[in-house]
């Protein structure tokens, strides 16, 4: 595209450092009218300045009013920007800005907005999100329970910044291949959970945790797509608390929100993509090994061959360890919501790791994961089970993808 006159000089007086309020308001109307509507999500990155001495990219203030602190604030923005709204060159003076590098669980390459007729469409990228790396601990179960090996661990991830301190961590998923589903020698597997059959998985993100109440409320206050969300419809209340009492269609609004808040795909998972995260590699009935204990896992283990306890309502999400990912809570805690229809089993099911949407009944979708009041049985990595898209219950939540 050509990029108007009035936007070349602007972004000159700008990186020459001589801009002001008005610059800064001329651009973000630029933006905003460059291709229509589709482009206000554009127009957040660069805001009105209460003053001439501060600049508000993004998330982030700058301050002070001198050329050099202004053009490396906008040498952080303006090439994410700038490439969005499709300017492939600027005027030779303007060198410093550049395609952005891509971004990937390794490749988010797509923006998607939802438009006012409510039908997704794809814009260009949005500015890459940091990945850093956190360190973490394995742990390992013996055939008894007890626990006999910890690894030290490290994994990527991003941050998605929801505001008011509430942030979304989304942990990089490596791509593979898995047997999904539990063989017959899997004590107290079921038929359900067969035929296994080998499935590839590519390369995405999930939430660490399950979505909190923190992180609901954040989303959930935000304008609807095409359902109301309740901000508050927890059982058991507490801001780091996995939300619950959320039925699949309300899960499924959360992440068309957040896919338009953030210009990024959010979405529930497939179900086989939630069992080969929760295996992690694995193929244990549980991630940590054979058995699973109350130590590992907020379940209902008070009946167990392993002594337990049944705290009787759900934990703060991360007080137990991760899985070799890097995932937390994925047994126990809360029943998740994935997108595929009810199927009686696993025959004809997808093979590349897909949501299984056809052949099946679309009226009640899959949770996995098991929950607080659920016995060990129901909390292996292979259970299944499914309900009614509009149920809600104080043992059902879910947590989100990003590919």
């Amino acid at each position: 595209m050509t990029i108007p006159d009035e936007l070349i000089t602007i972004f000159d007086r700008i990186l020459d450092g001589n801009r002001d309020e008005k610059d800064i308001n001329l651009l973000r109307q630029n933006l905003l009218a460059v291709n229509g509507q589709n482009q206000v999500q554009l127009a957040k990155y660069i805001t009105n300045t209460p003053s001439v001495k501060e600049l508000h990219l993004g998330d982030r203030t700058y301050y002070g009013t001198d050329a050099e602190t202004i053009k490396a604030a906008l040498r952080e923005i303006l090439p994410e920007i700038i490439y969005s709204i499709g300017i492939e060159k600027l005027p030779q003076e303007n060198a410093l800005i550049s395609r952005p590098p891509n971004f990937s669980p390794q490749t988010i390459s797509e923006k998607f907005v939802e438009a006012s007729n409510s039908q997704t469409q794809r814009l260009p990228p949005v500015p890459t999100p940091a990945i850093t790396i956190f360190e973490f601990e394995q742990v390992s179960v013996d055939a008894q329970g007890r626990e006999i090996k910890f690894c030290g661990k490290q994994a990527e991830y991003f941050v998605e910044n929801l505001g008011n301190s509430v942030l979304l961590s989304m942990v990089s998923i490596p791509g593979g291949k898995f047997q999904m589903g539990a063989s017959v020698d899997e004590s107290e597997s079921l038929e359900d959970e067969r035929p296994q059959h080998l499935v590839t998985i590519k390369p995405f993100f999930m939430g660490k945790y399950p979505i909190t109440q923190a992180e609901w409320r954040a989303i959930a206050t935000l304008p609807k797509i095409k359902h109301h969300l309740n901000p508050d419809p927890s059982y058991f209340k507490g801001d780091n608390l996995p939300v619950e009492r959320v039925s699949w269609h309300d899960a499924h609004e959360f992440c068309e929100r957040l896919s338009r808040e953030t210009g990024r795909q959010y979405r529930l998972p497939s179900e086989a993509e939630w069992e080969y995260a929760c295996r992690a590699r694995t193929s244990t009935p549980f991630h940590f090994g054979k058995r699973i204990t109350t130590n590992l896992a907020n379940y209902c283990g008070q009946n167990e061959n392993i002594k337990g306890v049944h705290r009787q309502q759900t934990t703060e999400v991360g007080s137990f360890p991760a899985n070799a990912f890097g995932l937390c809570d994925l047994h126990g805690l809360v029943w998740e919501w994935c997108a595929d229809y009810e199927h009686e089993d696993y025959q004809d099911a997808p093979s590349d790791g897909s949501s299984w949407l056809c052949d099946g009944n679309s009226e009640y979708r899959i949770l996995r994961g098991g929950s607080w009041d659920s016995f060990s049985r129901f909390c292996r990595s292979a259970s299944r089970f499914s309900s009614d898209a509009n149920i809600i219950d104080k043992e059902f939540g879910f947590r989100v993808v990003c590919c």
